[in-house]
């Protein structure tokens, strides 16, 4: 029998980063009361690392693009363990702006990108109604990334549960309210109630050698070391239906600002059938989930502005998830705390996107091995490193 790793959270991370570990010759739990929820299932499902990024997030956009990268062998690897669809579009990403303010923040953003090696196509109105016809007239001009993908979130995740199973990991639908250990090193993670375990064990504790928090918004929680690095960030989306007769959606993710506001519709199921995730707002509000409605309003008005089209559409869901976010937008990709704890949080809004290169360095972290230098900017030790400084300097 290999080492027992103990993994808390079954979003996409900690999902991808079970099955990855599993692939690699652990044994593996996955502990989580509803697998498959949370931020991870009302996820636009973007894999855009430079639409994403804006100046002063160098680290981040260069996490991305190289995750980006793996993306399609990631999903031919877990299309081929789980036997479904892993859920990945490769159609492109346009990016809508309506007046002179918006264009100008796209211009800036145009510009930073080509001084950082990575140039866009800027494109007119007229032009970005060539490549979408859905897009409307209040759109002047814009940009288009074609490396930047789409996946659906949903499909990923059967996909990816169906993985784990196939790879041997063992799910506790139970939630973990600790990790432990003895001072030195982790002994595993307590949870909230008793339950017969699959080793035949009756108690609370899941006993392990190491140990992966991927709990998201919750990770916070659940070791001293990891007290106030992840937060909460609401985020409330939208699904749209096409009724007969209305206009097709984009088969592109198109992204907008709309008066200096973000927008985002993403295409799901066959290019110009099924349905459009609109979203995200984004609030603070600790771990509120409620829909309110001046966020459906906000959200509607504006995708509305730059496709008109889905005025005729079904309203057919809304909802909120929390996404988790770092103090400084990076991810929190390493060790911490007493030997054997691992964390892989803090993606932001950026979880379905990192997914690939985050299950890899989780790999090479149990395996106590090197995490790839892209990786390395993510050590949540930076930020023991800068409490360290300042303290020096006060």
């Amino acid at each position: 029998m290999g080492m027992h790793l103990a993994v808390v959270g079954g979003g996409v991370i900690g999902l991808s980063a079970a099955w990855s570990c599993a692939r690699a010759g652990w044994r593996v739990t996955l502990l989580d009361p509803a697998p498959c929820s949370g931020a991870s299932w009302v996820a636009g499902g973007m894999l855009a690392p430079v639409t994403e990024t804006w100046p002063g997030e160098e680290d981040l956009l260069e996490l991305g693009v190289a995750s980006v990268r793996d993306w399609a062998s990631f999903a031919a690897d877990l299309e081929r363990d789980s036997g479904l669809g892993a859920g990945l579009r490769a159609e492109g990403t346009v990016v809508a702006a309506t007046g002179s303010g918006d264009r100008a923040e796209l211009d800036t953003l145009a510009e930073h990108l080509a001084r950082l090696g990575r140039p866009v196509q800027r494109l007119s109105g007229r032009e970005l109604r060539r490549l979408e016809p859905a897009i409307g007239p209040d759109v002047r001009g814009g940009l288009s990334v074609p490396d930047d993908l789409a996946v659906d979130n949903r499909t990923l995740l059967d996909a990816l549960l169906v993985a784990c199973s196939r790879a041997g990991v063992v799910l506790e639908r139970r939630a973990a309210t600790a990790v432990l250990d003895d001072g030195e090193r982790v002994t595993g993670v307590r949870c909230a109630d008793r339950a017969d375990r699959a080793d035949g064990a009756d108690g609370p504790d899941v006993h392990a050698d190491a140990v992966l928090v991927a709990a998201g918004a919750h990770s916070s929680s659940l070791h001293p070391s990891l007290d106030g690095l992840v937060r909460p960030v609401k985020g409330e989306i939208l699904r749209l239906t096409r009724r007969a007769g209305a206009l097709a959606p984009p088969s592109r993710t198109v992204r907008a600002l709309v008066d200096g506001r973000p927008v985002y519709a993403v295409p799901r199921d066959a290019p110009g059938h099924g349905d459009l995730v609109v979203g995200a707002t984004t609030s603070e509000n600790g771990f509120d989930t409620e829909v309110t409605v001046g966020g459906v309003r906000d959200l509607l008005r504006d995708a509305e502005r730059i496709l008109p089209g889905i005025a005729e559409y079904a309203l057919t869901e809304s909802a909120a998830g929390l996404r988790p976010g770092s103090r400084d937008n990076l991810p929190l990709i390493g060790a911490t705390g007493p030997d054997g704890l691992f964390v892989a949080t803090g993606h932001g809004r950026n979880g379905m996107l990192l997914a690939p290169v985050t299950a890899a360095a989780v790999v090479a972290l149990v395996d106590r091995k090197p995490v790839p230098d892209v990786v390395r900017p993510a050590d949540p030790a930076r930020f023991a490193l800068s409490g360290a400084t300042a303290a020096e300097g006060s």
